[in-house]
């Protein structure tokens, strides 16, 4: 029987940057990497590479393998701590915007670019002036962008700086955490084997957070409800949002819709960027990438409504599921709507969307209608958002704007942890997207450093 110092499951950026902490400062360690999917080398979804439509792998190498979801993302970094996670509930703010520092400057050592957007203060300024005339809030960001082209080699130069002083198992998944009493005492991998470590870091990512919330509950440990996000992706052309863009690359907005005081928000905006399809576990979502050295026309970004159930439902994850089948099952895939359609209460059509000045990123989407997919609540609200938009960005609320649906969140339900990101299991951590305490890259980033910086001070006392 193995046996570790560390053993992590899962190798996207939470993982990564604990195990990179972890040696930094403590080269003798042995160190286990447990990941389902393959190495970044050997990524390549069929789609890319021949004119196909998904294959419907086994493990999605867009969502699976090292770099996580994040490897084929548009690699945005926010570098404020109001953006891209829930780490404040756990360090002062102080604290936090250190920790993202040193995690921003290993990005840019291994190559992430050197221009920061969202520095223009008084620029910044004058928009959230009038976002906050128009019933919008606008919260301040600081981000990097490395660019969806740009964010493969950047992690094969993480994985390089390891330089093989840790063991990583591919296309393996572990199947429960072992304990004695209330102390981790290793993980037991899906083929029987049983690996013995001092410490387990659970980072499995947002495509793991059903099987994380499985065996939270076969461990008896407390969970919190997050909410669910579901939305469309709005595509329009690029001038409607570059006043924006241009200063902020992605501006952050939210909306308190009137009707139901329901909390809409713009999410990963993506700028001369494209609409692609994402496909997990039998669904179907749209997302949207933005490149470094390749643009369209067009920007898209997400219009996400947030909804917090209450008792006795308690299943955001299932129901955020359910939506998106349901669109899959009217569209065969993702569905594309004129706005215009949508306000008319038809359907769109080949030729009605042949007609718009928009010409769709995303080329397999099937015309539709959302209002039989989306929720009268969600679609109200999204309307909403978009006549709000409207008043600060023209254009927005065109009947030639394009809705693509639907996007969902799967965001995993919340352990309750220690400061530390410890679960109530001694030794047993939680961190990034699938635990609940991050939604992008920094702060998945900065929750495997916080992980690493107590296991390490425990190993040397």
């Amino acid at each position: 029987m193995k046996k570790y110092d560390v053993v992590i499951i899962g190798s996207g950026p939470a993982g990564i940057f604990s195990a990179m902490e972890l040696m930094e400062n403590n080269r003798g360690l042995k160190i286990l990497m447990v990941e389902k999917g393959k190495d970044i080398d050997k990524r390549q979804c069929p789609m890319e590479i021949r004119d196909i439509s998904c294959n419907k792998c086994p493990e999605c190498d867009l969502l699976s393998g090292w770099g996580g979801a994040g490897a084929f993302s548009d690699g945005k970094l926010n570098l404020s701590p109001e953006v891209g996670g829930h780490l404040s509930r756990y360090v002062d703010a102080d604290t936090l915007q250190s920790l993202i520092n040193y995690v921003d400057n290993v990005y840019v050592r291994l190559g992430a670019p050197q221009e920061i957007y969202g520095t223009d203060t008084e620029t910044v300024k004058d928009i959230e002036r009038l976002a906050s005339k128009n019933d919008l809030i606008l919260i301040p960001s600081r981000i990097r962008h490395i660019g969806t082209d740009l964010c493969r080699g950047l992690l094969k130069r993480m994985k390089d700086s390891l330089n093989h002083r840790v063991d990583t198992l591919f296309g393996t998944e572990a199947e429960n955490i072992l304990t004695e009493g209330d102390r981790v005492k290793g993980v037991r991998l899906k083929n029987g084997e049983e690996i013995l470590s001092d410490f387990v870091v659970l980072a499995p990512g947002r495509e793991g957070s059903r099987w994380l919330e499985g065996e939270a509950k076969t461990l008896k440990l407390t969970l919190l409800q997050n909410p669910v996000d579901i939305g469309v992706r709005v595509e329009l052309p690029a001038p409607v949002f570059e006043h924006l863009t241009s200063v902020t690359y992605e501006p952050k907005l939210i909306y308190y819709s009137r009707k139901f005081d329901d909390k809409v928000r713009t999410f990963c905006v993506n700028p001369y960027g494209e609409v692609v399809k994402e496909y997990l576990k039998g669904i179907w979502t749209v997302n949207g990438h933005s490149y470094t050295h390749r643009r369209t026309n067009n920007t898209n970004f997400a219009l996400l409504v947030s909804t917090v159930f209450t008792e006795p439902f308690n299943e955001p994850i299932s129901y955020g599921a359910y939506i998106a089948r349901l669109a899959n099952f009217l569209g065969q895939g993702v569905i594309v709507q004129r706005l215009g359609d949508l306000q008319a209460g038809r359907r769109s059509t080949h030729d009605r969307i042949a007609k718009g000045i928009i010409q769709p990123t995303l080329k397999d989407a099937t015309p539709g209608d959302l209002s039989f997919v989306l929720p009268y609540r969600y679609l109200l609200d999204i309307m909403e958002m978009l006549e709000a938009l409207e008043r600060i960005a023209p254009g927005v609320n065109s009947r030639h704007t394009l809705l693509y649906g639907v996007e969902v969140k799967f965001y995993s339900m919340q352990l309750k942890l220690s400061r530390s990101l410890e679960t109530e299991i001694d030794n047993l951590f939680a961190i990034g997207d699938g635990a609940g305490v991050s939604r992008g890259l920094v702060q998945a980033s900065v929750s495997g450093v916080i992980a690493a910086r107590e296991m390490l001070r425990r190993l040397s006392s």
